[in-house]
């Protein structure tokens, strides 16, 4: 199984049972764990417990925008006429015809046609259309689902190789780390000596054996060997994450703090140039790698 990102959008359309055309869309973006965000239309509020269930499973980490759009064929109103209303049209209609003598008789389609005759009929909805529109709809939802896994995963191909990019820098900068820690002790008894020298002004020599155990102790404290033996460890864990069958995201996350720490108390215990240099080259390429991580379901 391949690292999935949690970025990704994936479309879906199709036409329901009555003729109604319908696109889904789902957009994802980085998140702390799982969020769904359903947009559905009017009517349509009963899919939303089990879309949210059909979507927990493929979906572990990232926040999830599903919009549901409905496109229905224009259709003329069913019209009725109401019975108060029209029994009073033709009262009035009636009324003013007694006093028109010889007036022609008015016609239904004028007496229909009255502010108030007509109105819209109230259809009583079908409930095995509404289940089986319901039902299409759940259905394409699934497959939106499952699409959107899929953009995520070969986002998360792409993320595997940077990721992979950035251990390999992080590790080169940790060995040369370590060629350049190896030298410290050497460059503290040269420090230390030249020092010494220079205080002493010629007036006495430092028993060699003093010098060694100044050497010693200060070698101690800048002793970075524990700090780069972890980080070792972390590249290596971090790397099998990568290769992991399950969501790494938030793992990834917290072992790339400790990377960070590791960086920090190797800058604090440098003794050289050198060795502060790749310190904060490992600095910038562990937040690259803090960066990315984010992105990881």
């Amino acid at each position: 199984m391949a690292l999935s990102s949690m970025t990704g959008f994936a479309r879906n359309a199709g036409t329901l049972p009555d003729g109604t055309g319908f696109v889904w869309e789902l957009r994802s973006v980085n998140g702390r764990g799982f969020d769904l965000r359903l947009r559905l239309p009017n009517g349509f509020e009963a899919l939303e417990a089990p879309l949210r269930e059909a979507a927990a499973g493929p979906l572990k980490r990232g926040n999830v925008t599903a919009n549901l759009s409905l496109k229905r064929e224009d259709r003329a109103p069913a019209l009725a006429p109401d019975p108060v209303a029209l029994e009073n049209a033709i009262q009035l209609v009636m009324a003013v015809a007694d006093k028109m003598p010889g007036a022609p008789a008015p016609r239904a389609e004028a007496v229909l046609a009255m502010p108030g005759v007509l109105r819209a009929r109230s259809e009583e909805p079908d409930e095995a259309l509404l289940e089986a529109q319901r039902g299409a709809l759940a259905k394409a939802f699934i497959q939106v689902v499952a699409d959107l896994r899929e953009n995520r995963l070969s986002e998360g191909e792409k993320l595997t190789a940077v990721l992979s990019g950035l251990l390999d820098e992080i590790q080169a900068l940790r060995d040369a780390a370590w060629d350049e820690a190896a030298a410290q002790p050497q460059a503290i008894k040269a420090r230390l000596s030249a020092a010494l020298a220079e205080l002493l002004e010629g007036e006495g020599r430092v028993p060699e054996e003093r010098l060694a155990a100044e050497v010693a102790l200060l070698a101690q404290k800048a002793d970075v060997r524990e700090e780069l033996d972890r980080l070792g460890a972390h590249i290596a864990a971090a790397r099998a994450m990568l290769a992991s069958n399950e969501p790494v995201g938030r793992k990834m996350e917290f072992l790339t703090q400790e990377f960070g720490r590791e960086a920090n108390t190797l800058g604090a215990k440098s003794s050289s140039l050198a060795l502060t240099r790749l310190s904060l080259d490992l600095k910038a390429a562990i937040e690259r790698l803090r960066e990315q991580a984010a992105n990881i379901e």
